[in-house]
């Protein structure tokens, strides 16, 4: 009998091994780090942005609440197309739709700590706590960012040429044919074998090892995964689309032209800081093509509402973040 018993404790899980209380102060520690200087970094940019649009003397108005939630509705619609790349790479992950927009809404939170190394780093050791792969978290990540770059510039070139001509982009050709450059490389993941190789040479040098061809999408599911992240595209811009319909009189015919103006800008300015007139990027390229259909004065209000109304978004994707972390296992919580 005690033979038996002795055999049923052996064989018996070991429990999981406590973390060490250096460990556990260290965690805090840069958690605590992390929060503040993102924290500030978030009051420091909402500061400037509110003080821009107050010197505009607006009226406030119940359609910017519905603005800033499909702002921040922009990035759950991304975390669920990233989490379905995620599951596509390797169908063994359980990544529910709450988790992937859990992970993809910190990930945004942690956009305020400038190269997205916050934002990457984020995903990474999600994928280490999951059991995930680290190096397909990164290649998703790189699929993340390149389809949300087509997504944004190829639909609203189309758009613009088609409503304006390209009278204003040889005008403008520095500003707004600037992002045109980032679609010859991001070609390359539309086809796949291209997009292997050209990971797996560095992935040779630096990891000493091969990535699996599985860690790439398909044709079909790269065309479907980037007509997924067209979604959020389109979101922000109906937000924006009601933002310029609180300062302008605008008729449906403006709303394409306007969607397409805050798709470009947002991949333009991720590509530059600042231009000379020192608006920020994103706000001169919503002056110029808004412009073309109402005054310029207008447009620049619009531009700094829009960006102020999108940084109160970011509040609400940490909230979003918090409520929904709640509903996850505590050890894979993000």
């Amino acid at each position: 009998m005690e033979r038996e018993e002795r055999e049923t404790d052996a064989a018996a899980p070991a429990p999981p091994a406590k973390r060490s209380p250096a460990k556990r102060v260290l965690r805090w520690v840069v958690t605590l780090a992390v929060v503040g200087l993102v924290g500030w970094l978030f009051a420091r940019s909402l500061a400037a942005n509110w003080e821009q649009v107050r010197e505009q003397h607006l009226g406030f108005s119940w359609w910017w609440v519905l603005a800033t939630a499909c702002f921040a509705g922009a990035v759950a619609l991304t975390g669920i197309a990233w989490g379905r790349i995620i599951r596509w790479l390797d169908p063994s992950a359980q990544v529910p739709a709450r988790e992937a927009i859990a992970v993809q809404c910190l990930s945004w939170v942690l956009k305020y700590i400038p190269g997205q190394i916050g934002s990457v780093t984020n995903k990474v050791l999600w994928a280490g706590r999951k059991g995930i792969s680290r190096t397909l978290v990164l290649i998703s990540f790189l699929y993340e960012n390149i389809f949300l770059q087509i997504a944004s510039i190829v639909p609203a070139v189309v758009i613009l040429l088609l409503s304006l001509g390209p009278s204003l982009f040889g005008a403008n050709a520095t500003l707004l044919l600037a992002p045109l450059a980032v679609l010859i490389p991001a070609a390359v993941v539309l086809y796949p074998p291209a997009f292997h190789a050209l990971i797996a040479l560095p992935a040779r040098k630096l990891l000493k090892a091969e990535v699996p061809r599985d860690y790439f999408l398909s044709a079909p599911r790269t065309v479907l995964s980037l007509g997924e992240f067209l979604l959020p595209r389109l979101l922000n811009g109906i937000g924006f689309v009601i933002i310029a319909a609180t300062v302008s009189d605008i008729t449906s015919e403006h709303w394409l032209p306007f969607i397409a103006a805050y798709a470009l800008a947002g991949a333009i300015g991720i590509l530059a800081i600042l231009v000379p007139s020192g608006l920020g990027v994103r706000e001169a390229v919503i002056v110029v093509v808004l412009s073309q259909y109402v005054p310029t004065s207008e447009a620049i209000v619009i531009s700094l509402l829009a960006r102020l109304l999108a940084t109160l978004g970011d509040a609400l994707v940490a909230l979003l973040y918090v409520t929904v972390r709640q509903t996850l296992p505590k050890e894979t919580r993000p």
